[in-house]
């Protein structure tokens, strides 16, 4: 069975809230090898003007990934994890992310396509703070090998 185009334009309820704590963004932060002092330390991003640590750029693909689970997950998706190759990943910020924030995603199937034999899938996760404000945009792309491949 191949990806099920019908799931193209599908949107998820909103996913399980996420609490950003400070032990998270240092450790992803030591991950990823961003030294930034307010990465790290409270006194270094408060000096900088935020309320605690910040997570760097790439923190929201935590988020999104768990929330992109629900569909790759749902077995009428037709998504072969043990073929999925992640293909691109962008982010689009509208506010920092920071430790003691609850971040709360919203999953969008944007498109569904089968081509040369492979499945192909863009998702949207809208990430808000617990205020309902926007914090990150992900957008993702996936491949699903086909079965000859």
């Amino acid at each position: 069975m191949g990806v099920n185009t019908a799931f193209e334009g599908r949107s998820y309820p909103p996913g399980e809230p996420f609490v950003v704590g400070r032990e998270h963004v240092r450790a992803f932060a030591s991950a990823v090898g961003a030294t930034d002092p307010v990465h790290h330390d409270v006194a270094a991003a408060q000096a900088a003007g935020f309320p605690d640590v910040v997570a760097p750029p790439t923190f929201a693909v935590v988020v999104a990934q768990r929330s992109e689970a629900t569909y790759v997950a749902d077995p009428e998706a037709g998504v072969d994890f043990s073929r999925l190759v992640h293909g691109e990943e962008t982010f689009v910020h509208h506010r920092p992310v920071v430790a003691g924030m609850v971040l709360v995603p919203t999953l969008h199937v944007d498109r569904v396509r089968e081509a040369g034999g492979h499945g192909l899938a863009s998702t949207r996760v809208e990430i808000c703070g617990d205020d309902g404000q926007p914090v990150v945009t992900v957008r993702s792309s996936v491949v699903i090998r086909g079965a000859g491949s």
